[in-house]
């Protein structure tokens, strides 16, 4: 069963697109050709929890809105004529909060699942969201022979700016650096808080080559917004890149990479060191 539910969390978008649509349609018709006599609202619910749960919410309140609506109109067509249409629309009405219950509940599950993977204060990933998302992609890049690169990234004085302005300052500049690297990565990069001031970046699909070439362009695009809000901070990163099948696991590749930051930080500060395996 477990197998089960991780290949359908991989099936991309438009397979749960093709299969709402599908669901969506068998429900209609069947609700059409059996009309009032045996209903089948209820079973509008699959299309509408599925786009919900594979999708996201809003897909999910448009679904509900639409099978409202085809409800209703098979209900006009079908049953007896009411001695007023805000009959027709009353029922619709409460169709609608029965159809869209589960959407605000899953939704709510997801924002929550979401809190929990998320660092409150900067909206990157946590670090233990981020050991999890790591091992998927070190497992991925073992199957298929890609190359899967960590950066671990340390604040050169950051308690200089706390110290200075204050921690409420301070929090606003972690906020900016991290916003900063999610512009300058890509979206299937992944950045983590896994200290006050550390964070670590994971690159799937990134050889050596091109990973020195996005972190350094992070660093630098990270350097200009410094400069230009004369922050007098900079940044120590170390980079691990795995070329080919390794025995290291999750905690001996964030190790090294968090080895090789403290010894950017150990001699000057405001470097990059990289390794490749």
């Amino acid at each position: 069963m477990t197998k089960i539910i991780l290949s359908l969390e991989k099936a991309s978008k438009p397979f749960w697109i093709i299969m709402g649509i599908l669901l969506l349609v068998i429900v209609t018709f069947l609700d059409f050709v059996t009309g009032v006599e045996l209903s089948f609202s209820i079973f509008y619910l699959i299309p509408i929890i599925l786009f919900t749960w594979a999708i996201n919410g809003n897909v999910g309140i448009a679904i509900a809105c639409i099978s409202a609506g085809i409800w209703l109109f098979i209900e006009v067509i079908s049953a007896p004529q009411q001695s007023t249409s805000f009959v027709y629309f009353w029922n619709a009405i409460i169709r609608l909060g029965f159809f869209l219950f589960p959407v605000i509940l899953l939704r709510n599950l997801e924002r929550e699942k979401e809190h929990a993977r998320t660092d409150f204060l900067t909206g990157a990933m946590n670090t233990r969201s981020f050991h999890d998302t790591a091992q998927r992609e070190l497992d991925r890049s073992i199957r298929y022979k890609h190359p899967f690169t960590v950066a671990f990234i340390d604040i050169d004085n950051f308690k200089v700016i706390n110290d200075t302005f204050g921690h409420i300052f301070g929090d606003m500049v972690l906020r900016a650096i991290v916003q900063n690297i999610h512009r300058n990565l890509r979206k299937t990069d992944t950045i983590a808080r896994v200290g006050g001031d550390e964070f670590a970046i994971l690159l799937p699909e990134l050889d050596a080559d091109t990973a020195r070439v996005a972190i350094s362009k992070m660093q630098n695009k990270l350097m200009e917004e410094m400069l230009k809000n004369k922050w007098p901070v900079t940044f120590s990163i170390g980079v691990i890149t795995l070329n080919s099948p390794t025995d290291l696991s999750v905690d001996n590749i964030l190790g090294i990479a968090d080895k090789m930051m403290y010894s950017v930080k150990n001699y000057g500060k405001n470097d990059i060191k990289y390794a490749t395996y």
